[in-house]
């Protein structure tokens, strides 16, 4: 039996002095001790390591000598027994009460060791449970390190934080109340165990205002850096209805409070963290080390103001347009994402900023930055791409917010980017629509506005009231744009009158007539005798098969679409018809406009 080998070990280590230990002592007294384990004998081997007599008796303290020294290769042994027994039975508090022990009797850095190589070992559903059992013993023992103390519990937070990162995130309000895998509890368990490091730094600084010793430091700020990346980039952090402590708000709040307290809060959400970082000679590892501090500065913002997590620390000097400026960075890291939960921070990111502000107030001077010539663009991207409705309609309300804050002149080169760029024909009609509403504006008596009127209305007027492609161009593809420019030219041509002419629209008519509404013409006769000559061709292919359940297929944009039957492709037809129907009821009304306005001025 395992019990009698463990004692057979005692008793011939009884005669034995330290000195006199051999390598095979330590070796048995490990078997030994591991069999009783796996055999159900848990409570023995913790009457022997636990016996106060080994302590009192210098002819027993070689119990203790073993233990200090090879103690720590029953980590594995000990962590499979408690898995194996139920939370209730007593075997299982005498395995903790055993590892509670060699926590406080080994050497600590061979059982610092032995301990992370376990956690390191786990997988899957095992990982949080491992790690819960073990941050306990692990604190211990680093507490008692003095040598490279920082280095080890860097390292240590280190490896729980890569153990836990493959594993996915609760996100559902369901999710979370489950939490399958641990990973909720575990991640605020890992933050208590951060906890005494914490305390220590800040006794350290408030001993010294020059705090000189910055290991430590650095390495609390990376395990924050971290757990802002994970699991807090991708978690659901909104107040859910039926949780009374949401988990991760929790563990949120606690990360703050440590930047806060070890005086690196307003310089991570401010200034780009300066203090020590890898010097990678693999520019691809530099590269990944710089996305992953853009994606947790990119948090940390969402934190503090959105949802306002040591927002009461920052004091009240910042105007809304520096924070704006300051946020663009990461609400551009946050939007070129594509997981909901994360593009979702993006856009509450940038609305938060936004509406801090009033209408008109930001300066055009901004969009000399490059970020807020990015961002918009990938507003545009979300309001064309995203495949989430809701998204998509948020970046559209998003960005006529953006629209909205800027100066007259900010406006106008927002305008003429979105235009060059957006590459979208609804997007392009959009900002047309917009740019009507600044040229009203404008003509009140209110608002003294050069921009969108004159010859800077002119130069935009250029890039809308124009064919890409001339007669050619796409016009079904086309359709929003055009549309767009046409009713924008309509009321152009009805405000302004020639002898007056404040939009200058008088002035470049012959131009616009030339690259608008000639090949806007050209081109309609064109895809209006295109689409009826398939229509025919189709009525007349279904009249030879004798059936609208043929089977076709058809290319939009040059995509190929789903197999259509031939009545539902002939509906598709007669919808592009309508379309330029449409297009020409408009036009011919902005020609007959033109015309009228034309004969009134010369008879005048």
């Amino acid at each position: 039996m395992a019990v009698d080998e463990l004692q057979a070990i005692i008793q011939r280590c009884q005669i034995l002095e330290e000195a006199d230990f051999k390598g095979e002592d330590f070796n048995l007294f490990q078997v030994a001790g591991q069999k009783c384990l796996e055999d159900g004998y848990a409570a023995q081997l913790l009457e022997v390591i636990q016996n106060e007599k080994n302590k009192a008796s210098l002819s027993l303290h070689y119990i203790l000598v073993i233990i200090k020294n090879m103690g720590w290769n029953l980590i594995s042994p000990l962590v499979r027994c408690i898995f194996m027994y139920k939370q209730e039975d007593d075997k299982r508090e005498q395995c903790l009460r055993i590892l509670d022990q060699l926590a406080q009797l080994c050497n600590p850095k061979e059982l610092f060791l032995g301990l992370l190589e376990q956690i390191e070992q786990m997988s899957g559903e095992q990982v949080c449970q491992t790690v819960m059992l073990l941050l306990q013993p692990l604190q211990t023992v680093l507490l008692k390190l003095q040598n490279k103390k920082a280095y080890s519990v860097g390292l240590s937070l280190a490896m729980i934080m890569n153990q836990l990162t493959p594993l996915p995130v609760p996100y559902t309000k369901q999710q979370i109340q489950e939490d399958k895998l641990g990973l909720c509890q575990c991640c605020n368990a890992v933050v208590d165990f951060a906890k005494p490091f914490v305390n220590e730094v800040v006794k350290n600084m408030e001993k010294s205002s020059e705090y000189n010793d910055m290991e430590l430091k650095e390495e609390l700020i990376k395990f924050c850096m971290k757990s802002l990346k994970y699991p807090l980039l991708t978690a659901q952090l909104e107040q859910l209805e039926g949780i009374e402590e949401h988990p991760f708000r929790h563990f949120a709040t606690e990360i703050i409070d440590i930047l806060w307290n070890i005086g690196e809060l307003i310089p991570l959400a401010f200034v780009h963290h300066k203090g020590k970082s890898p010097h990678w000679e693999n520019q691809e590892f530099a590269a990944i080390e710089q996305k992953n501090s853009a994606d947790s500065l990119a948090c940390l913002s969402y934190l503090i103001f959105v949802q306002h997590f040591g927002v009461e620390c920052f004091p009240v000097v910042f105007s809304p347009s520096y924070l704006l400026l300051c946020n663009m960075t990461h609400i551009e890291v946050l939007l070129k994402r594509t997981e909901e939960s994360v593009l979702s921070k993006g856009l509450d990111l940038f609305e938060s900023c936004l509406l801090r502000m009033e209408d008109n107030s930001l300066l055009h001077h901004y969009l000399e930055f490059r970020d807020f010539i990015n961002v918009p663009q990938d507003l545009v991207k979300i309001m064309t791409l995203c495949p989430m409705e809701h998204m998509r309609k948020k970046s559209l309300n998003i960005l006529q917010l953006f629209i909205d804050k800027f100066d007259t002149e900010g406006k106008y080169t927002l305008f003429r980017c979105l235009l060059k760029t957006s590459n979208h024909a609804g997007v392009e009609g959009y900002i047309i629509k917009n740019m009507k509403d600044q040229i009203h504006l404008a003509s009140t008596k209110e608002y003294d506005n050069i921009w969108f009127t004159g010859h800077h209305l002119i130069s935009l007027l250029d890039l809308v009231l124009s064919l890409p492609e001339g007669a050619e161009t796409d016009l079904l593809q086309n359709s929003d744009r055009i549309m767009a420019s046409l009713n924008l030219l309509r009321y152009l041509v009805i405000k302004d009158c020639e002898s007056d002419n404040p939009t200058g629209v008088w002035t470049t008519l012959g131009k616009i007539e030339q690259n608008f509404l000639k090949p806007l013409r050209v081109g309609l006769n064109m895809s209006k005798a295109h689409y009826e000559a398939e229509i025919k061709n189709k009525k007349e292919k279904r009249k030879e098969a004798h059936s609208s359940n043929t089977v076709c297929s058809v290319s939009v944009g040059g995509e190929k679409m789903p197999a259509m039957t031939t009545g539902m492709q002939l509906q598709v037809l007669q919808s592009a018809l309508f379309t330029f129907d449409l297009i020409e009821s408009v036009l011919a009304r902005v020609e007959e406009l033109i015309e009228v306005k034309t004969k009134a001025d010369e008879n005048s």
